[in-house]
């Protein structure tokens, strides 16, 4: 049997029977649906009641493009070491050991706009015993990406066709300010060597979800305004 978004709520909620707070990491190349996943799913596993369920990107991690600069990182904007992987790795383990104390961590985010992050920009309550962190290397084993596997209880892979995605990673860069021309050769050159690297990890994920999985009816509710 294919499977199913319902089949992916039912798994989510089956992972907090382990433990106070759990974290369910979303993988996948860029473009590959890994942020339209994770919202889906806290959307639906919140419904109206109390937000037990929090989304937290690992795009908050992004280095300023002021200090990718001054490290001469600029041109390569999404590669791994154009993160704080060591500060991502210490804001799960925070997320994790810090569950029973009652009080909100705040967590960066990442302002598309801008294309930069945001300190202190995404709130988890006490109330959030699920957090859904997503991003393109929460698997690699290399440097200090190699301590956020270890914090998350559950990783799945976002798969998509691989022509789709770059199509729908050309259609992002083009909303964010790019011409077609420099969207394309971002996407073809820059995206595409992080996309083969975090391909490449695909092995180590605990469930491979196909966009299948996601049916346009839930895409669409998450861009909906909240019930």
């Amino acid at each position: 049997m294919p499977l199913t978004f319902d089949d992916l709520l039912t798994r989510a909620r089956t992972l907090l029977r382990t433990r106070e707070r759990v974290i369910l990491g979303i993988a996948g190349s860029p473009g590959a649906g890994k942020s339209t996943l994770a919202e889906c799913l806290v959307r639906a596993l919140n419904g109206t009641g109390e937000a037990w369920a929090a989304h937290v990107p690992m795009d908050g991690f992004h280095l300023a493009d002021a200090e990718l600069e001054r490290l001469g990182r600029r041109q390569r904007k999404g590669a791994p070491d154009t993160f704080d992987a060591a500060g991502y790795a210490a804001l799960l383990r925070r997320l994790r050991e810090e569950a029973t104390d009652g009080e909100t961590v705040y967590a960066p985010g990442f302002e598309r706009d801008l294309e930069q992050p945001i300190a202190g920009a995404i709130p988890v309550p006490p109330s959030a015993r699920l957090v859904v962190t997503e991003g393109n290397y929460l698997l690699l084993d290399t440097g200090a990406w190699a301590r956020v596997r270890p914090a998350l209880d559950e990783v799945w892979f976002c798969e998509l066709d691989e022509q789709e995605r770059v199509r729908r990673l050309i259609a992002r860069h083009e909303e964010f300010g790019k011409s077609h021309r420099e969207a394309e050769a971002w996407v073809l050159g820059t995206d595409q060597r992080n996309a083969d690297l975090v391909a490449a990890t695909r092995g180590r994920a605990d469930l491979v979800v196909p966009a299948t999985a996601v049916p346009l009816g839930a895409r669409a509710a998450c861009d909906s305004p909240a019930q």
